[in-house]
């Protein structure tokens, strides 16, 4: 309840609560960014474009509920567009990735984890980091990616299976 408080002052142009939406929501926006831009620097700069967005729109926000879900969504946007503007694929050694990705999510129990995460193609892996690491419901997601729910849980079951064998062929390989 207080978070909707926050969120009709921030829509009203309240700049503090909008700061105090930010400052809640930024590890796991920031989380977000860099599983998608793989570095440092570019997930930055997609928080930051996302933030500005966000404030600059924050009027255009119909259900104070949904200020979670409607800035993730900013962020995932401005990231594809991104990656589109610099049509850049950065393959990661294990070691890069394991060093990286420590800092910002528990891969100390499993890096292997974040590593098969990584390597699905874009569409399973969208949709298993806003599920297992932004710990969204499959109706959260499928409102973010605007796609139906049917649609929402074959990724997944498909992400995770792909995952499975992936996770498999690495412990038979090893």
């Amino acid at each position: 309840m207080a978070e909707i408080k926050k969120v009709r002052r921030a829509i009203n142009g309240n700049k503090k609560a909008f700061q105090e939406l930010m400052e809640e929501e930024k590890v796991r926006l920031y989380k977000i960014a860099y599983v998608y831009m793989k570095n440092e620097a570019d997930a930055l700069e997609v928080f930051h474009e996302t933030v500005y967005k966000a404030l600059v729109s924050i009027g255009n926000l119909k259900e104070e509920r949904y200020f979670s879900t409607w800035i993730t969504r900013i962020l995932i946007n401005n990231a594809v567009d991104l990656l589109r503007k610099k049509k850049r694929v950065i393959p990661m050694e294990r070691n890069t990735l394991e060093n990286k990705a420590a800092h910002y999510f528990e891969t100390e129990r499993h890096p292997e984890l974040l590593e098969a995460v990584m390597e699905l193609d874009e569409k399973y892996k969208e949709v298993l980091i806003l599920r297992f690491y932004r710990d969204l419901s499959v109706k959260e997601i499928a409102e973010i990616l605007d796609c139906p729910e049917g649609t929402l849980k074959t990724k997944i079951h498909r992400g995770v299976g792909l995952l499975r064998n992936k996770l498999k062929e690495d412990c038979v390989n090893e």
